[in-house]
């Protein structure tokens, strides 16, 4: 999956009941390496919100592991988030302004980046890793 130096990401965000309960779920494929990340967002945030979260904190995590200065693709399913950070589409809700700029701020930390937007079935690990985060804080 991974093509020369650079590392995949598939991220994912989520809320129950939107908003509700939410998640962050990536997981950062480094070659033959894979490593997964999930964390717990909060009783209150949106699925928007929470996708542009999950952006952030997989580049966060890649960082933490050394992947810094590499080129990166992050392959997710929410159209509305690769089409904004892209700057095809306006970013309208004042809520997802800082996140976006959350988000470039973080890609300046890698060399090249990529937004893919992938079909949810391609985006199942993210997925699971999203509803065990919120499933392990709401018991």
């Amino acid at each position: 999956m991974s093509v020369g130096n650079k590392i995949i990401i598939y991220t994912d965000g989520g809320a129950r009941g939107n908003p509700g309960p939410a998640g962050a779920g990536a997981v950062i494929i480094d070659g033959e390496r894979t490593f997964e990340f999930k964390k717990y967002l909060g009783d209150h945030q949106t699925n928007n919100w929470a996708e542009y979260e999950a952006v952030f904190l997989a580049l966060e995590e890649a960082k933490r592991r050394g992947m810094a200065g590499r080129d990166v693709e992050i392959r997710m399913d929410s159209k509305l988030v690769v089409e904004q950070v892209s700057g095809n589409w306006k970013i309208k809700e004042p809520t997802l302004k800082p996140q976006a700029a959350k988000v470039r701020a973080a890609l300046a930390d890698f060399g090249s980046h990529k937004f893919v937007y992938v079909p949810r079935a391609q985006n199942a690990e993210a997925d699971r890793l999203v509803n065990d985060a919120i499933d392990d804080a709401v018991v």
